[in-house]
């Protein structure tokens, strides 16, 4: 069990990294805010962004948990998995390095068909809170792809987790949002001096990672390349 704890570690700051990126944190900033309007009070403000964080939470669980296990049902793709996954892990991690500093891109995906639906969704208020951030999470960005798909699905493999290390990036994604709600409370003053504050900190946090994931990428294929695959 003290093995994952680290897995578990990393896929909690992916979510935090996933939902404080430029693209996702200002579509939480744009939904939570919209969905305030309609409140009549500061609680009912604060239970609007628990409901949007908890429709967007689920979906990034739900949805990894059904790749992981998907892949694990499968008995050769398991075998194949359990065999190459050290060896992949380490070009892996300096693509996904690469993606989070800028060097390599990737483009967006579902944008126009989330902004539609949300525009229908949005118009339910606060009952619709939980529904939209689950329509805004599958309207993947750059940054959120590269550590969704790059960075947590092959700890999930690895690990043969489709419930834990899922859950906590699900829990990554939505403390950056309640925390958004909570200032929102405080009326869109204090919460835009809480974007523009958390803004200028996930930069260094994604350049720090990116340069984390590149050197230990380039430590696995050094010691795949050198030692073979028995170290993993």
């Amino acid at each position: 069990m003290m093995e994952i704890w680290p897995a578990l570690g990393s896929a909690l700051w992916f979510g935090i990294l996933t939902s404080i990126s430029p693209c996702p944190m200002a579509t939480n900033l744009a939904a939570v805010s919209f969905i305030a309007r309609e409140a009549q009070n500061p609680w009912r403000t604060f239970a609007a962004g628990v409901l949007y964080a908890l429709g967007r939470s689920l979906t990034y669980i739900m949805l990894a948990a059904l790749i992981v296990a998907s892949l694990l049902e499968v008995p050769s793709l398991a075998n194949f998995l359990q065999e190459w996954m050290g060896r992949i892990m380490g070009p892996l991690l300096i693509l996904v390095g690469l993606f989070l500093i800028g060097i390599l891109r990737l483009p967006s995906f579902g944008g126009n068909l989330a902004a539609r639906a949300g525009k229908h969704v949005s118009r339910w208020g606060i009952a619709g809170s939980c529904l939209l951030g689950t329509v805004f999470a599958l309207s993947f960005c750059p940054v959120s792809a590269a550590l969704f798909f790059g960075s947590l699905l092959p700890i999930a493999l690895e690990k043969q987790s489709s419930v834990l290390v899922p859950l906590a990036y699900g829990l990554g994604t939505g403390l950056p949002v309640l925390a958004l709600a909570w200032t929102l409370m405080g009326g869109v003053q204090a919460a835009s001096h809480f974007f523009k504050r958390l803004a200028d900190w996930e930069r260094p946090a994604r350049i720090v990672t990116a340069i984390v994931f590149i050197l230990a990428g380039a430590y696995y294929s050094y010691n795949t390349l050198f030692q073979g695959p028995g170290l993993f």
